[in-house]
């Protein structure tokens, strides 16, 4: 299954959700009131991401005089990508992590932090760039600002939900359900939040898988990009990047990853099986 259509699946299971829950509680017009609330929050965000990403990290913007062999870089991946030049950023810190952001290829940022252009030799660094680039041509912004979306009407459907438990009851009494219905709502209103965040989660993975595919092809050298994440998975062990949980699908890999108990609540998918794919897209066999 291609990485497009899964992504399509997932969204479409979401909104199944949304459809599912309305009807269940009832209450079209709260609907319409929380997918409006929803859209205005996370698409202001998705218009703004860059610049409230890299405020966030201290991100310090690096022109060709400061960062040559950075801009020269991204400048041939940008080429090969046919994607306009993006504006370089440095974040202050001694963690190796990237991530792009930006509305669209023409508004778009590549951050890094100090400590991967410490880490990475140039075929590494290249992959890395390569993979964000493709976050970039791939629109994954958009696509998880929709995600996000869909999940936040979710979860504002289920708090209205209890809202109204607590203080108006379920309104469907009439109907001979009583305490039934009150379970079935109260149920609902956990488990519908908890299944919009795992599939939420999964888009994130499903774009991380298609952004490695693609940074792949970009450069050529899936295993530049394979090598990489490998440095990167050790060294987030050992220099971990303070970061936020609401951002930490940003960067290539979750700087989170030391506090994560659950994989299905993960933004990313697992560094071995990102490499390992990598590696078969080369045909590598050792």
């Amino acid at each position: 299954m291609s990485s497009m259509l899964r992504t399509t699946l997932l969204l479409g299971a979401l909104t199944g959700i949304i459809l599912w829950f309305g009807q269940f509680f009832g209450g079209s017009q709260g609907l319409v009131v929380a997918f409006v609330f929803a859209v205005v929050v996370n698409f202001g965000s998705y218009w703004f991401s860059d610049r409230i990403v890299l405020a966030m990290y201290r991100a310090r913007e690096v022109g060709e005089a400061e960062a040559p062999a950075l801009h020269r870089t991204v400048r041939n991946l940008a080429v090969q990508a046919g994607l306009p030049m993006p504006r370089l950023y440095v974040i202050p810190s001694g963690a190796a992590n990237a991530f792009a952001t930006g509305r669209n290829p023409e508004h778009a940022a590549v951050a890094v932090t100090e400590g991967i252009n410490r880490l990475m030799n140039e075929r590494e660094l290249a992959g890395v760039l390569a993979h964000e680039l493709a976050h970039v041509r791939n629109r994954d912004i958009l696509i998880s600002s929709i995600a996000a979306t869909l999940a936040g009407v979710i979860m504002m459907i289920a708090n209205m939900a209890r809202w109204t438990m607590m203080f108006a009851g379920t309104g469907r009494d009439d109907e001979g359900r009583g305490g039934a219905g009150v379970v079935g709502l109260l149920l609902m209103s956990i488990l519908a939040p908890l299944a919009a965040m795992i599939i939420q989660m999964a888009v994130s993975r499903t774009r991380e898988f298609a952004a490695d595919e693609t940074g792949a092809r970009i450069t050529g050298d899936p295993l530049g990009l394979a090598s990489a994440l490998d440095k990167l998975g050790a060294a987030a062990a050992r220099v971990p990047l303070e970061a936020s949980p609401q951002t930490a699908h940003f960067f290539i890999v979750n700087p989170l990853s030391g506090r994560s108990l659950m994989r299905l609540f993960s933004t990313h998918p697992p560094l071995e099986e990102r490499v390992a794919r990598l590696r078969a897209m080369a045909g590598y066999r050792g």
